[in-house]
């Protein structure tokens, strides 16, 4: 009697692990929600996380929308890029505009210099109540900020769009309660054990597309708060302020007025992850000023209903 040899497994590596967790986490809140949504900016966190979007419900189209909470202060590369991925997969894109929120005296207009990235959570809570959107993906990751550190897969918030830490539910064994009750809505955070150099690396396997700016560019920009901030309509030069053509790029998507460019070379993605890899400080620590606001600007964000 001969045996039959055991069929070798595929290895499975971390981006495997990640991506199958990821896509679980996504059809089970389809699953359980109604009227979901998925945030994208058209950074590299919100393209990853589209990208698995529609690798969870291929061949079908997205069974969800995608929203975009417009501040009007954005890289004019970001939106190109933003469009350009919603015609492709002829999804059906949702803005929600901060100068609205400002037209109809929700917000105060900071001026045509200063920085609208705060105002946001009016703009996003309005967006959900609006559509009755029950359900909101994100692209957060633990890494980028130790208020993120704390946060759920699944954050739920209150009537009122805010973040309570105490009235979390337990996520044990990676099995979550994703019922909605009356009033409340929930955040989902697909890439919540993510890296930033797990983003790269998963980029550079899937061979995704991403916006311009994150690769070395010749850029005027302008030193301030120890960012290299472009020149630009929402950032002019200050009289003690030199402009400078450097070679940058951006390892984070924000508004162009509180997003500074880092000193980089690297124009491939190859080359990203090598520079990524000694790195020790995150993209939001290093590179956003609207976190550096103080030493709780994301948490005290956060409790007031922002992503």
């Amino acid at each position: 009697m001969t045996s039959t040899p055991l069929r070798t497994l595929k290895a499975i590596n971390h981006l495997d692990a990640l991506e199958s967790h990821a896509i679980f986490i996504l059809r089970e809140v389809v699953a359980e929600c109604e009227r979901p949504v998925l945030l994208f900016s058209g950074g590299k966190d919100s393209a990853v996380l589209l990208h698995l979007a529609v690798k969870a419900f291929a061949p079908q189209q997205l069974p969800f929308p995608v929203m975009h909470v417009d501040t009007g202060q954005n890289f004019p590369e970001v939106l190109a890029y933003r469009d350009a991925a919603v015609r492709r997969l002829s999804a059906r894109l949702v803005v929600a505009s901060v100068q609205d929120s400002i037209d109809q005296g929700k917000v105060v207009d900071p001026g045509p210099l200063g920085s609208r990235n705060r105002l946001q959570t009016v703009t996003l809570l309005d967006a959900i109540t609006e559509h009755a959107f029950d359900a909101a993906f994100g692209g957060a990751r633990r890494d980028e900020d130790k208020a993120r550190a704390k946060e759920r897969v699944l954050s739920f918030r209150d009537a009122f769009g805010q973040w309570d830490p105490r009235q979390q539910r337990p996520e044990l064994w990676q099995l979550y309660q994703g019922k909605v009750n009356p009033g409340e809505h929930l955040r989902a955070f697909p890439l919540s054990d993510w890296t930033e150099l797990d983003i790269w690396q998963y980029i550079e396997r899937e061979e995704m597309e991403l916006p311009s700016i994150y690769f070395a560019h010749e850029r005027e920009v302008v030193l301030r708060d120890a960012m290299w901030l472009a020149v630009g309509p929402f950032v002019e030069p200050r009289p003690n302020e030199t402009v400078q053509v450097r070679t940058v790029r951006y390892r984070t998507v924000g508004d162009a007025n509180c997003t500074g460019a880092v000193d980089s070379h690297a124009r491939t993605v190859r080359e990203i992850i090598h520079e990524i890899a000694i790195a020790n400080v995150s993209e939001r620590g290093a590179t956003r000023a609207d976190d550096k606001f103080s030493e709780t600007a994301m948490e005290d964000r956060k409790r007031e209903g922002y992503f």
